[in-house]
């Protein structure tokens, strides 16, 4: 078991717990937090009947008093009108200001669950319990809650930092297999733009993670989790450095939006967008060719695809206006500068990066990585 720290200060840094099979020790590490005599677990259908009966049991033998509110499964469903029935549900059982929500599953329950723990009486603790790769190495931490609205993805929301995370990584083992290769979309990014020892270490453990192989796992989600909370902890609320982390996400919010939450994963266009913005970065001499080909070439051994949906790039773009990271009217794209470094490029021209979006959709993927070494 592994253990990172969230450092925002004596009263609202929390811990985040890295171990496999460790999901039995929530009531006991629930317990530990101020308050708590209610508790409200939320969790979709899917998850609950994995783990929520484990997750229950652990709260029960420890003494609290569970609560369970289930919201169906998909991005589609985080919504106003979902938060709304949490927020009756939260106010039909009794929660009060000492009371406890504990999310149980993926990025879509963990930020509902946050904001609905951030307005409900005007704020109340909350565990993350995240069970999707996607969650454990990045929505979890940070304290980013919202919800989508028509116009946009997380356009409504706060920032509410969680008392505790708690990444059990066995719960990764049930996970389907198209739901954690999307994951590793939010995983790259990280070696990217920050870690060059990560990067490698993924394209040398590329099949050990494939194989869900539990050492290889836990230390991807512990290197990914300290360097988010490194960052975290320096820019609470993206004023600056935060900003970082969207490597890839203003492309990927506008190729969700435009397939209405349904059609594409939200780890899955965040690779998609991380190629797009490589390649602006590679039109703009930011990386080279080689460089290029060696982070495709590591979505390829990952088995992440970069098929780009047949939506116009002038439709891609035109969505990234909407975007909530647009300031003073005005894109902010970050993108790589080598492997492991990292530049914001301020309101690039919209041509350089419709040609970016148009050279996506024909890269060509079939590039081999032996030939890199010549």
């Amino acid at each position: 078991m592994r253990e990172v720290r969230v450092d925002l200060g004596q009263d609202r840094s929390y811990r985040v717990i890295i171990g496999s099979g460790i999901l039995w020790q929530l009531g006991r590490l629930t317990k530990d937090i101020k308050g708590q005599p209610k508790i409200m677990l939320i969790s979709n259908p899917l998850v609950f009947d994995l783990y929520g009966a484990k997750a229950v049991d652990s709260l029960r033998g420890a003494g609290l008093t569970v609560n369970i509110a289930l919201m169906p499964d998909g991005e589609e469903y985080k919504n106003l009108e979902q938060l709304q029935l949490m927020l009756d549900e939260a106010a039909r059982v009794g929660l009060e200001r000492s009371s406890v929500i504990i999310a149980l599953g993926g990025g879509v329950v963990g930020d509902l669950a946050g904001f609905t723990a951030s307005i409900y009486q005007r704020g109340i603790a909350f565990i993350q319990v995240p069970t999707t790769l996607l969650a454990q190495v990045d929505s979890s931490v940070g304290g980013k809650t919202a919800v989508n609205h028509p116009r946009g993805k997380n356009l409504i929301g706060t920032f509410h930092q969680p008392a505790l995370v708690l990444i059990d990584t066995a719960t990764l083992d049930t996970l389907r297999e198209e739901e954690f290769r999307a994951g590793l979309g939010e995983v790259v990014k990280y070696g990217i733009i920050l870690d060059q020892n990560l990067f490698q270490l993924l394209e040398k453990e590329a099949q050990g993670l494939l194989k869900r192989e539990a050492e290889v796992v836990q230390e991807v989600v512990y290197r990914c989790v300290r360097i988010k909370s490194q960052i975290v902890a320096q820019d609470e609320k993206e004023a600056g450095l935060r900003m970082i982390l969207n490597f890839g996400h203003t492309f990927a919010h506008s190729i969700e939006k435009l397939g209405h939450y349904k059609e594409i994963k939200h780890g899955q266009a965040v690779a998609i967008g991380t190629l797009m913005a490589s390649i602006l970065a590679r039109n703009m001499g930011k990386i080279d060719s080689t460089q290029l080909s060696r982070i495709v070439h590591l979505f390829r051994c990952l088995g992440v695809s970069l098929k780009v949906p047949d939506y116009p790039a002038q439709m891609i773009y035109e969505g990234m206006l909407n975007d909530k990271k647009v300031k003073d009217e005005g894109l902010r794209i970050i993108v790589p500068q080598g492997i492991g470094g990292y530049d914001i490029i301020y309101n690039p021209a919209p041509d350089s990066i419709i040609e970016a979006i148009r050279e996506a959709k024909d890269y060509p993927y079939g590039c081999r990585y032996e030939a890199l070494n010549d």
